[in-house]
Order: structure tokens, then C-alpha cells, then sequence
């Protein structure tokens, strides 16, 4: 076996170079692996309007039953269409996910007909964090991404819990994935 330090001859079998010590059988490398930093999906106050709509609308309904006992047809279709209209606010915040891994953000949206679009963490130009005052008073807001690759190629994270962390995440996944 040949030294790839000092082109010495070893016998066969030997682990390190008689003449230098320098390893022969060098371990090879683990494949580097991309894994997953942080998940995030967007708070209930994505879908606050659904929630308020919906109960409102169950709630017409359920006084429109008291009222008037003779309409009590239509007050259950009105309840539940807040109840449906409630639920759907349910499934959309669910439809919406964030991934930010060693290597790249994932952004998927949808139930039954999906959406899925990434963005390298090398090809991030910047990252800003917004937060009106409801937001702040809440600890959400919003985090936009946008792409050096593409002008109009953002994502936006909307009415997530602690934007400032997942935007710092975002920096050091970045700094560490250039360096």
C-alpha cells in the first residue's frame, strides 16, 4: 500500500505509514445529509375571518330557531353552513406549511391540489420581518424572503408565532450553508 503523504511502500494490511504515520485507510466521509431546522405553520389568527364568519353565521341560525320555531328549516341549514364555513378555516390554516432545512425553504400549500415551491438558502438576498400592532400584541407576524435568483420570487410566512426567531434561523442556516 502506497503513502499518499510520502510515496512510501507500507506492507499490506497496515493501517499507518511506517516512514510518516499518516493514516492509510482514511475514513470516508459521511454523506452530508440535508435535515430539517425548523417547521413552522401559520398561527389560528390566519383564519381568524373563517372563525368569526362561521360563528356568526351559527349563531344567526340558532336565534333564527328560537324566534321563529316555524322556520326551523332554514335556521339549521344556517347553522350549519357557519359550522362548514368554520371547519374550512380549519383545513386552510392546516393547507399551509414552512420548511426550512439545512439546505433550502419549502413552502407547500393545499389539501387536495398542492403547491410546493423552494428557494436555496444561497439564493436568499434578504429577509424581513414585519408585524403590525394586533401581531406584536400577540407575538406573530409576518416574515418575507425574497431571492436573489428573481425579482418578484418571495415567500412570505404569514401571522407566524416568533418571527424574529424563525428570521434569525433563516441567517444562520444561510451563513453556515455559504460558509
Amino acid at each position: 500500500m502506497r503513502c499518499p503523504q510520502c510515496g512510501f511502500d507500507s506492507a499490506q494490511g497496515a493501517m499507518f505509514c511506517s516512514r510518516c504515520g499518516t493514516r492509510l485507510f482514511a475514513p470516508k466521509p459521511a454523506a452530508i445529509r440535508e435535515y430539517v431546522l425548523l417547521k413552522v405553520r401559520p398561527s389560528l389568527w390566519y383564519c381568524a375571518n373563517f372563525f368569526v364568519v362561521g360563528l356568526l353565521v351559527t349563531a344567526f341560525g340558532g336565534r333564527t330557531l328560537y324566534v321563529q320555531h316555524n322556520l326551523w328549516h332554514i335556521a339549521f341549514a344556517l347553522m350549519a353552513l357557519g359550522v362548514v364555513i368554520f371547519v374550512s378555516g380549519l383545513v386552510a390554516n392546516r393547507s399551509v406549511d414552512w420548511s426550512v432545512t439545512s439546505d433550502r425553504i419549502i413552502e407547500r400549500r393545499g389539501v387536495l391540489a398542492t403547491n410546493r415551491r423552494e428557494m436555496e438558502l444561497a439564493d436568499i438576498r434578504s429577509v424581513e420581518v414585519s408585524q403590525r400592532l394586533l401581531q406584536r400584541m400577540l407575538g406573530l407576524g409576518d416574515v418575507t424572503i425574497a431571492s436573489a435568483a428573481s425579482a418578484d420570487f418571495m415567500v412570505h410566512l404569514s401571522h407566524v408565532a416568533k418571527p424574529g426567531q424563525i428570521a434569525e434561523t433563516v441567517r444562520q442556516a444561510r451563513l453556515k450553508r455559504l460558509a
